[in-house]
């Protein structure tokens, strides 16, 4: 495998690369343009640019890179080589004296450059594409929302918090203000107040509000409370009291922080989830290289037709759908009992071995007796 390339391994190491990039680049797109359709809302309903939603759409493609990579690497070399075989290269090449080793040097090389891909990814890009997404969208969702109020529309701040602004002046003075505050699930404040201003900090945004009420219902007694005010400040944001807090996700922490958190960060139940993720993360590159082995035993092995078959190369198909399905089945099964975390490096692995030793070893088992019959012995 670390051989020089020949011409061989350069023609077909090419049309698996154009087809790997081709392939990888299309699906990314697709599945960024059905994604993406989630953050329109910011756009058409709070007037966030194109520009900003275009930098928040973006940071979720490391991760389509990642999860679509091997799929795409066994794409690739099913069709790339059911073509060599249906054009009879494969014939010519076997004939020229390449063993399914020589045959298979130039897929492995591209699975090995789809694990690296995929390790790389896996362990840096996506966590910290990730974090960066959580982040700006946390900024939009409870800061920049806030300073996108229009005149005569009701404007969800938060899912718990809608304002309506009445007129607008040029000094950015807010008149005709009403408030729907339910954040505080046990008491829900509907705040109306003449004119406000906002008011832009460090910390979370704020309204300044003057001559105003705040009415409320009793939950005990269904009675209304209504208190009038000179002046009077909200906070808008996600939470009622003091600045919105942002907890992290499992996917974008580090491998060293999965496998060990720091005390207090987490609850002990969900310790096992944090675990799952890092041999997710550590373990999924090889499925790069066992959906490759996958669809060079269905395109290496078995007799030559001259029509091409249908079979082998629906069964290879279905092989990976299964094992795709294994996988999610896995990391459940492991998250609710880490007995059974090796389950998931053997489902990583053993399909890749297992594939190998279809398609190399009946060459293998040939070897000694070969030898053999070279120095003279047989």
């Amino acid at each position: 495998m670390f051989a020089p390339l020949t011409r061989i391994d350069r023609y077909i190491l090419r049309q698996l690369l154009l087809a790997l990039f081709a392939v990888s680049g299309g699906l990314v797109a697709l599945i960024w343009l059905t994604q993406s359709l989630r953050f329109v809302e910011l756009v058409v309903n709070r007037g966030l640019s194109f520009r900003v939603f275009f930098e928040l759409t973006s940071l979720l493609i490391p991760n389509f890179v990642a999860v679509i990579l091997p799929i795409t690497t066994f794409v690739v070399v099913q069709f790339v080589y059911q073509r060599l075989a249906g054009d009879r290269e494969l014939t010519v090449m076997r004939s020229a004296g390449l063993s399914q080793a020589g045959l298979a040097r130039p897929a492995l090389l591209l699975a090995t450059f789809a694990m690296a891909a995929s390790f790389l990814l896996n362990i840096w890009v996506v966590p910290a594409a990730f974090t960066e997404f959580r982040q700006f969208q946390f900024e939009i969702r409870n800061r920049l929302a806030a300073f996108l109020l229009q005149e005569g529309v009701f404007t969800p701040v938060s899912d718990d918090m809608t304002v309506y602004v009445r007129a607008r002046d040029r000094d950015g003075t807010l008149r005709g203000i009403m408030v729907d505050d339910a954040r505080d699930k046990s008491s829900r404040a509907t705040v109306f107040a003449r004119r406000g201003r906002l008011i832009s900090t460090d910390g979370p945004p704020r309204v300044l509000l003057f001559n105003g009420s705040r009415q409320e219902v009793d939950a005990r007694t269904g009675r209304l409370n209504v208190l009038t005010f000179a002046e009077n400040s909200i906070e808008l944001t996600q939470t009622a009291k003091g600045e919105a807090q942002r907890l992290r996700d499992p996917t974008e922490m580090s491998i060293e922080e999965l496998l060990h958190p720091a005390a207090g960060v987490v609850a002990d139940r969900d310790l096992s989830k944090l675990t799952v993720e890092a041999y997710r993360r550590l373990s999924a590159p090889f499925s790069a290289l066992g959906f490759t082995m996958v669809a060079l035993v269905a395109s290496l092995t078995g007799t030559f037709r001259r029509h091409g078959g249908l079979i082998r190369p629906l069964i290879s198909v279905l092989v990976v759908v299964v094992l795709l399905a294994a996988g999610l089945a896995v990391a459940n099964l492991a998250t609710r009992n880490p007995v059974l975390l090796p389950l998931i490096w053997l489902h990583a692995l053993l399909p890749a071995l297992f594939a190998g030793w279809l398609l190399l070893g009946p060459q293998a088992r040939l070897m000694p007796q070969g030898l053999l019959i070279r120095l003279g012995v047989a």
